[in-house]
């Protein structure tokens, strides 16, 4: 029969699909360690869920003998399937078919994606693995970029994106990972940077290695691009998994809800233990967040940078929260310009989809210091006090203990319309610290005292009395009210089903100018 030998033709067009580069390509990315364009899908995706689109698509480019250049799926596979049930549309770069490089087609097919990803309202997750512009297709790759990072702004703040780097991401292409919400590395095998170690060396006469100049942990800890690092590509796949399962599919939607399984009424004495009651020790905020949060359950996101300020998801009740705190165990949890831009960038996003925030305040104040003021301290700190601001979503806040200055204005106070404000017996809210305060109100009485430092001693005890404390601020209405710490977390849950149904609207704008 006819149809026999047209299905036979078709068989054979998928079976070359599947391989890919070949098998001799295939052994060799196993070689370096990193799994196929599709068995990373397996992994990523619920088992058989995938569904291919415009794989058979060829590139027209005829220069440079390309004509006679079979490349299949064009170096990129593009598709839908679920995590979890949950649908999401991916594309994943084939490193073995012409090092993954992109052209006209290979663009064409993220793009065509990402419009899908919008029009129906599903995340959409990018994994790359490219050696970049394909320079034989010369503008016509360039025109690619284009297309896909406006597609890359326009989705922003509609549908979650989410970009897995599992090897090269160089050049133009490392902006449509910046411009997204999400960037995941795999240690060792993956890099991203703007010019590589080679034009640097013949530029500036230095020399870096490529893991140096752009590897996975240098961009977790140094730089802040990468939010979450792998062991492996299955290890960083199986993040993104989990992460997914925090966030809604697009931002009509809120976040995904989950029968809960530990007690709303569950009290949590440990915090006793943790807080330390001398005010200059420090603690790790994890601790106060994972004892608050259902089954101590945290998803930390940028866990090693910027670490004196906390970010990351969690459930109360079932219910999804992203959760801020400064942290005390680093620099006392003191802000400066890297936390300042972490903690922004997440509130931001959040707000953008419909997810509450609990924050958690223990923090002196602004980073002081000669870098700090040059590096753009002031403007980096405001867009801290920007996006709490213009965050409609619910705004729970915890001080803990230090609420100081502008820091304690900045995470998300009542100035900026948080909507329940609690303190603990531990919290110090005033414009300084004692001892600073005490040497600056009292300079005259110090410089006069017959014993300067017992008489510092006095005024500061007499100061910590008076504001090192949250009634000051409670009396004022700033501190809704100040809680024992064993009914923390049953309080904020009650909170939250009181203030999930928050409706507030922004003033009509084109948008905001933050301060970037």
């Amino acid at each position: 029969m006819a149809i026999e030998g047209k299905l036979k033709d078709l068989r054979a067009k998928k079976d070359n699909l599947k391989m890919g580069g070949g098998k001799e390509k295939l052994k060799s990315q196993h070689e370096k360690g990193k799994l196929s364009a599709r068995e990373r899908l397996d992994i990523l995706l619920d088992k058989g869920s995938f569904v291919e689109i415009n794989g058979l698509m060829k590139h027209r480019a005829i220069d440079f003998d390309l004509d006679k250049t079979e490349l299949p799926g064009d170096g990129v596979i593009t598709g839908y399937g679920t995590i979890d049930g949950r649908l999401v549309f991916v594309f994943s770069q084939d490193f073995t078919v012409m090092g993954g490089s992109l052209g006209e087609a290979h663009a064409f097919k993220i793009s065509y994606l990402m419009d899908q990803a919008m029009k129906v309202g599903a995340p959409i997750i990018g994994i790359n693995d490219s050696g970049g512009a394909r320079i034989q297709e010369g503008v016509d790759s360039l025109k690619g970029y284009g297309e896909i990072f406006y597609r890359n702004t326009i989705a922003s703040g509609v549908v979650p994106q989410i970009t897995a780097i599992m090897g090269p991401c160089a050049g133009g292409a490392v902006y449509s990972p910046a411009i997204g919400d999400f960037v995941f590395m795999t240690k060792n095998n993956s890099y991203m940077f703007i010019t590589g170690p080679q034009v640097i060396k013949t530029v500036l006469h230095q020399d870096v290695t490529f893991e140096g100049l752009g590897g996975a942990v240098v961009h977790e800890t140094t730089s802040g691009m990468a939010h979450r690092v792998g062991k492996d590509d299955e290890d960083t796949l199986n993040m993104i998994r989990a992460l997914v399962s925090f966030l809604p599919s697009n931002n009509m939607e809120d976040p995904p809800a989950i029968e809960p399984s530990d007690d709303p009424m569950r009290e949590t004495s440990e915090l006793y233990n943790i807080i330390p009651e001398d005010p200059n020790k420090g603690y790790h905020a994890s601790q106060v967040i994972k004892a608050v949060l259902d089954n101590n359950d945290f998803y930390e996101i940028h866990p090693l940078y910027a670490p004196n300020i906390i970010v990351g998801f969690g459930r109360l009740d079932g219910k999804v929260v992203g959760v801020v705190a400064n942290n005390p165990s680093h620099i006392a949890g003191v802000l400066d310009i890297n936390s300042s831009d972490k903690a922004s960038r997440f509130v931001r996003f959040c707000d953008a989809f419909n997810i509450p925030i609990l924050t958690f305040v223990d923090t002196p104040g602004y980073m002081p210091g000669i870098d700090q003021e040059h590096g753009g301290i002031i403007r980096h700190g405001a867009k801290l006090l920007y996006a709490y601001s213009e965050a409609t979503v619910p705004l729970l806040t915890v001080i803990v203990r230090k609420a100081y200055g502008g820091a304690y204005i900045a995470m998300a106070s009542k100035h900026l319309r948080a909507d329940v404000v609690l303190a603990l017996p531990t919290a110090e809210i005033a414009v300084m610290g004692p001892k600073g305060a005490c040497e600056i109100i009292f300079r005259k009485e110090i410089s006069e005292a017959k014993d300067p430092a017992k008489k510092t001693n006095e005024l500061i005890d007499d100061y910590i009395q008076k504001f090192a404390n949250p009634y000051m601020a409670a009396s004022r209405g700033y501190v809704d009210d100040v809680v024992d710490p064993k009914n923390l977390r049953t309080i904020l849950i009650n909170s939250l089903r009181v203030y999930h149904s928050k409706k507030e609207v922004l003033p009509k704008k084109k948008h905001g100018v933050m301060p970037f």
